[in-house]
């Protein structure tokens, strides 16, 4: 047997002078303790650090496992062993347990190879625990790995390419899985881009599983929803300076797919406590015109070709799923030659650095007042501050930005 060290803790600290003569014999370092200085060693110092928790059996099987957690905390679960030289009834409560024991007579050959036993016993045991936790280890990052793919199927394959126009989009998840998601489909006969971002509450697997049914509502519903008028139930158009707008073709697609969704969410799972934010708009590629709706989302940005302060784009309505039957407006911008629509999760703003501080709202804004060639060039901008400001720290939230560019017209 190795050379060990074992605990022994005794209330009298008077153990069988036999037994620790014998454990001397098979090259055990002994160290006597009360239950109490066990317990209460590490008060200034580090737990007992031991590979063999020695008790007698009359000791309660409680104060045994107390002894037993505490060293555990130093990184090393020991073997407990528990004795008897007298009554050998109080032995049967520890071997239910899962505690070995070794009875007199206590001599040097006999606890030798009993202590080998255990000892080879407990280290087969964990071996087969580590094994399986391994083995569990690996399963979940299986699952996680079949949660990412199934989830990247929720994404567009790809952007669409429009004359005029230069869309890019990046999406990098803070686990295998995020909460964020991104869409850009055609509707309306392929005449109205829809383009979404948004941001399911929490991160994660249930965030994730949330993001696939909310995408998957919205899509659906405004791809099925016909050309009809507005409802005169729904809140008025209005544009960004406030002013009324007439109705325009996408706009019923639109609020039927997110009042739809928002309906839906609020009627079955309220009790979840899963709500997103978002930005869903439709745009008009012929004419730069631009209807949508945003659900409690940070405001997109408008960068202007010229430059300068960019526009925000403000919410028209709270987040979706969490109000029953709440009233969403329909928002209205131009998106003209050489501006870009830059929208994004609050992933960007909240990214930390190493000291934790947030890369800010101002930050953003700073790098929006420049005007951008394209999309990708922007994204490109801000996905470099996003690098140095966050340096080695670890990605807190979700990130996701679409930036959609309206190219300069030749002259």
């Amino acid at each position: 047997m190795p050379d060990v060290t074992a605990l022994l803790v005794d209330q009298e600290r008077n153990p069988p002078q036999d037994l620790l003569t014998a454990l001397a014999h098979a090259d055990v370092a002994v160290e006597i303790r009360t239950p109490d200085e066990a317990v209460a060693a590490a008060v200034g110092g580090p737990a007992p650090a031991a590979e063999v928790l020695l008790a007698p059996a009359a000791m309660q099987p409680r104060a045994v496992r107390a002894v037993s957690r505490r060293m555990s905390e130093s990184g090393r679960t020991p073997i407990v062993v528990v004795y008897a030289d007298q009554d050998f009834t109080t032995i049967e409560q520890h071997i239910r347990l899962g505690h070995d024991y070794i009875v007199p007579p206590f001599l040097p050959p006999l606890v030798r190879a009993r202590l080998r036993s255990c000892y080879e016993r407990a280290k087969l045991s964990r071996t087969m625990e580590e094994v399986a936790a391994q083995a569990e280890l690996l399963s979940y990052e299986r699952e996680l790995k079949i949660g990412r793919e199934i989830q990247e199927g929720f994404l567009p394959e790809g952007l669409p390419t429009l004359d005029g126009w230069d869309l890019d989009v990046r999406f990098s998840p803070a686990r295998n899985v995020a909460g964020d998601f991104y869409d850009v489909f055609e509707m309306v006969n392929r005449r109205r881009l829809a383009l979404v971002v948004a941001d399911v509450c929490d991160k994660g697997v249930g965030a994730a599983l949330f993001m696939a049914l909310i995408r998957s509502l919205l899509r659906h519903t405004a791809e099925h929803s016909g050309l009809q008028n507005l409802m005169t139930t729904h809140q008025p158009t209005v544009s960004s300076d406030h002013s009324p707008v007439i109705p325009v073709v996408g706009a019923t697609p639109l609020m039927n797919a997110v009042v739809g969704t928002n309906g839906y969410l609020t009627r079955n799972h309220s009790g979840q406590g899963y709500f997103a934010t978002m930005f869903f708009s439709v745009l008009d590629p012929a004419t730069g015109s631009l209807v949508y709706i945003n659900g409690g989302h940070n405001p997109p940005l408008l960068v202007a070709a010229e430059g300068g302060d960019p526009q925000p784009l403000e919410p028209t309505g709270p987040a979706v799923g969490v109000i029953p039957d709440c009233a969403f407006s329909l928002g209205h911008a131009q998106v003209r030659p050489g501006d870009t629509l830059f929208v994004y999760t609050d992933g960007v703003p909240e990214a930390r650095n190493a000291e934790g501080e947030f890369f800010g709202d101002e930050r953003v804004l700073q790098l929006l007042r420049e005007p951008a060639p394209s999309g990708r060039a922007l994204l490109e901008r801000v996905e470099s501050a996003l690098r140095e400001h966050s340096g080695a720290a670890e990605q807190h939230d979700d990130i996701t930005m679409m930036a959609v560019h309206r190219t300069v017209t030749p002259g």
